[in-house]
């Protein structure tokens, strides 16, 4: 071959090799949606207008509508700052056990058969998504009977997510009644009773999210009754234990009376909404199986996988969460900030109800006292939530649910008004 021949084909491979450089391996990547929630935040934060309100994220406020640092956790981290003895070496991979112990009791009570018997095993997690998480990839690895996941419609949107991540069929029951604006109890019960036996359902312990409505205490019963005759897994998600009715107790009765009743399960807990700690990621998986040696062989596994996915869980939350839990003077004064948070909450509910009364706004108003927790679905359709962010710079999510944590004494009246108009004058 000659010279010009063999430098011709050199210039032809190296074009080619360029032509190959150029392409990327991700061209194929398509763009995601940005997220609901942090894109509305986005935008409020953006807006100059000084009437603006944000009732789209789910995080508490004071009346003054500023971040609140609970005044236990002010003092937990004083008693952190001045221990000599801390550091910062790694935890064990399922956390630590006296903070997974405590938040373990917390859910099921001191009194729980299941923790008497040895049956309850813990790990600390990423919050209540990693908790969520984690107990997905197990059951995807370990559970048998269903590949079937069943969530509730509407729902939080990080639980259709992580199961589908993870591999299950995803399908919805039915939860939100429009028409009466509560729970839909009747065809929540018979989706329950078609699924495939032994399928999982994820409920959310108190306070769901987004409706803010939750099951009567007889209908947790119903739900059980028929859980147990098809041999569903329960799954409960448990984010706002004590900010939901300011009553620990009373806002774990649905996950006690499950265990009570012989069923084993998981529980995702957060300490984000109850300690004020967002940005913290300090959670739990509670599980609760047949027998000890059950357990221990499940918590083996979730070991080995949360060694494989984050090696061992973040300190700075869970010792906060560890220190007022394990003390009964600060476990105490803890109580007292959840009733201060979840009564401004029941509050707010009752001011922007009797605005709309006293406004005469058109319909029917009492889901707003009668649902519970940080989210109320107003009942709001898309075409009003367009005016609402339009006309009155007010943020929430298109399908109509508020955080009540965004309103206080000083824009109430404001809100109201707005809801008023676009209730009357836009059409749906």
């Amino acid at each position: 071959m000659s010279n010009n021949s063999s430098q011709q084909r050199l210039g032809q491979i190296s074009a080619h090799l360029n032509n190959e450089k150029m392409a990327s391996v991700f061209e194929t990547v398509p763009q995601a949606p940005a997220d609901v929630i942090f894109s509305l935040t986005a935008a409020y934060k953006a807006d100059t207008n000084p009437n603006k309100i944000n009732v789209g994220v789910g995080a508490f406020r004071t009346d003054e509508l500023k971040p609140y640092v609970l005044p236990v956790v002010k003092k937990a981290d004083a008693i952190l700052f001045n221990d000599p003895s801390l550091d910062h070496e790694y935890l064990p991979i399922a956390g630590t056990p006296s903070y997974t112990r405590a938040a373990a009791k917390l859910i099921l009570g001191e009194e729980s058969p299941a923790i008497k018997e040895n049956r309850v095993a813990a790990v600390q997690t990423i919050s209540g998504t990693g908790s969520i998480h984690t107990g997905a990839m197990f059951l995807s690895k370990f559970y048998t009977k269903s590949r079937k996941c069943y969530i509730s419609k509407p729902t939080w949107a990080n639980h259709r997510n992580i199961f589908e991540l993870v591999g299950f069929e995803v399908e919805d029951y039915p939860y939100w009644n429009p028409e009466t604006r509560g729970l839909d109890y009747d065809r929540m019960i018979q989706t329950m009773r078609n699924a495939p036996n032994g399928s999982i359902f994820i409920l959310h312990a108190c306070a769901h999210n987004p409706t803010g409505v939750d099951p009567t205490q007889e209908q947790w019963k119903g739900i059980a009754e028929v859980m147990r005759a098809k041999g569903h897994f329960p799954f409960f998600d448990c984010a706002y234990q004590g900010f939901a009715s300011g009553d620990l107790d009373r806002d774990a009765w649905a996950v006690r009376y499950f265990v009570q009743e012989g069923f084993e399960l998981f529980v995702a807990q957060s300490f984000a909404k109850n300690f004020g700690l967002y940005g913290e990621r300090a959670g739990n998986l509670t599980i609760v199986g047949k027998s000890p040696a059950d357990t221990s062989r499940v918590l083996s596994q979730i070991e080995k996988l949360q060694r494989s996915e984050i090696s061992n869980p973040p300190a700075y939350g869970s010792r906060i969460v560890d220190i007022v839990l394990n003390d009964p003077a600060l476990y105490a004064e803890w109580k007292e900030n959840l009733r201060y948070m979840s009564n401004r909450i029941i509050d707010m509910r009752k001011q922007l109800y009797d605005r709309l009364v006293q406004l005469g706004t058109p319909g029917t108003w009492n889901h707003i006292t009668d649902q519970i927790g940080m989210f109320s679905f107003t009942g709001l359709k898309a075409p009003q939530v367009k005016v609402m962010k339009e006309k009155y710079h007010i943020y929430l999510t298109d399908n109509g649910r508020i955080s009540m944590a965004g309103l206080s004494t000083k824009n109430i009246d404001y809100f109201a008004r707005a809801i008023d108009d676009v209730v009357r004058n836009v059409r749906v």
